[in-house]
């Protein structure tokens, strides 16, 4: 399967599996699971068409870990805009997780923090280079660190997602370390 052929049924997963799978006719379990050969045909009636060897490609070279198969079925690990609950337990930060963005957004991020905005939760990274990868989706990366440590601390509550990516509803300003301007 070449490269831009995974790319786009990446994307389609994604799109179907995170934000709109009644687009396609498909209902999500409350854990965000559908069942693999329903997810196929389903494509197929709508004009994207793919393999169960394709739809495995795609699971097993997916560098961020973002789809999950379970026996017959298959859910996106995290980000969400449709209502699932991933039934991911609580957990203990690192000291420090990091998020990336753009220049663009710091004003808002400094005044709110960070806000889930369509999604569940807000995502962190446990390293500097991912969200160095995150932040360079959408232009020139900002990295920001957040004290996960003294947010845990306070009460805020942590879940990772089985690709890694940490989950917080939200994170205040007051613990978030801004890099020095250039």
């Amino acid at each position: 399967m070449d490269e831009r052929r995974t790319v786009k049924v990446s994307k389609y997963l994604a799109k179907h599996l995170r934000h709109q799978p009644e687009r396609i006719g498909l209902t999500l379990d409350e854990g965000g699971w559908v069942e693999i050969d329903i997810l196929i045909t389903a494509a197929a009636a709508h004009g994207f068409r793919f393999t169960r060897d394709e739809l495995d490609h795609v699971v097993a070279v997916n560098d961020k870990r973002r789809f999950a198969i379970e026996g017959t079925r298959i859910r996106a690990s995290q980000g969400h805009s449709v209502d699932v609950d991933l039934g991911l337990p609580q957990a203990t930060p690192p000291a420090y997780l990091f998020h990336g963005t753009v220049a663009r957004h710091l004003p808002a991020i400094r005044a709110e923090g960070l806000r889930p905005m369509n999604r569940h939760d807000v995502h962190l990274s446990a390293d500097r280079e991912t969200a160095t990868r995150v932040g360079a989706r959408r232009g020139h990366p900002v990295v920001l660190s957040v004290d996960a440590g003294a947010m845990h601390r306070d009460g805020h509550v942590f879940r990772v997602s089985a690709n890694g990516v940490w989950l917080t509803a939200a994170v205040p300003p007051e613990y978030l370390r801004f890099p020095a301007p250039h």
